[in-house]
């Protein structure tokens, strides 16, 4: 649990002041989304629990897309660049956001992420959250699009114990598919718990593994990428409307 929002939990932290965070988050992540747009960029924030895959399916899209599309990430991960390090390999330029005690990214942090990132021209950009199933799903980072990754390991009932995580989903991947034969997992199951907790159920089934689904997965973010006219021309530099000094203190630590 965050030491400094809380989480939700109101014993830690009262609600006026969980109220301003969420506030100030939101005017980060709308700063946030002004520049992913401006620069033509499909922003997708992958969440999920720790081992769901995350990255293994960013590597097996790099695998899959080839030179088709320029790929970007940042990985929150509390201590390592292990994630950021696999992804750099397979092809995705990537950096870390190392977040210390916090359990979920906010949109202060992918900005300053944004600030140090080694090149804007990508087609695509993913926000690997920190591995959780509650408070990722609470801050807007920018996003055009929330992601979640549901292993076949972790049970069908994962939405129905877990409901905000899945309702702020606009797609739920459900990996290690292959691994289905070996286990006593039912997909009509999970596929009934998503029409039980998302507005508009909308799962593919993936493995990075064998690369089952992976170019389901990919047509899925060729639809929602802008249109090419939308992006701007080379060197479109990340304009901020506000006139406050750029001294980012990430308050989780």
């Amino acid at each position: 649990m965050c030491e400094t929002c809380g989480c939700g939990d109101p014993e830690i932290v009262p609600i006026e002041v969980q109220e301003r965070i969420l506030s100030d988050n939101d005017a980060q992540a709308g700063h946030n989304r002004s520049h992913f747009e401006g620069l033509g960029v499909l922003a997708i924030n992958l969440m999920g629990s720790p081992g769901a895959g995350k990255t293994a399916v960013l590597e097996a899209t790099a695998r899959a897309a080839g030179a088709q599309l320029k790929l970007g990430a940042v990985s929150g991960d509390l201590a390592t660049d292990r994630d950021a390090d696999r992804l750099n390999a397979s092809g995705i330029v990537s950096a870390t956001i190392t977040t210390g005690s916090a359990c979920h990214l906010d949109a202060r942090l992918v900005h300053h992420a944004l600030h140090h990132f080694p090149s804007n021209d990508r087609d695509v950009f993913f926000i690997e959250n920190v591995g959780n199933l509650v408070c990722p799903a609470i801050y807007d980072l920018g996003q055009a699009a929330n992601v979640v990754a549901l292993s076949v390991t972790e049970g069908e009932d994962k939405p129905l114990k877990y409901p905000v995580m899945f309702q702020k989903a606009d797609l739920v991947l459900l990996t290690k598919v292959d691994l289905i034969p070996h286990l006593d997992f039912d997909v009509a199951a999970v596929e009934d718990a998503l029409r039980r907790v998302m507005p508009e159920s909308n799962m593919l089934k993936v493995s990075a593994k064998t690369g089952e689904g992976i170019g389901d997965w990919l047509a899925w973010l060729e639809a929602r990428r802008p249109a090419p006219g939308a992006r701007p021309a080379e060197g479109h530099p990340h304009h901020h409307d506000h006139d406050h000094p750029h001294e980012h203190h990430h308050e989780h630590h």
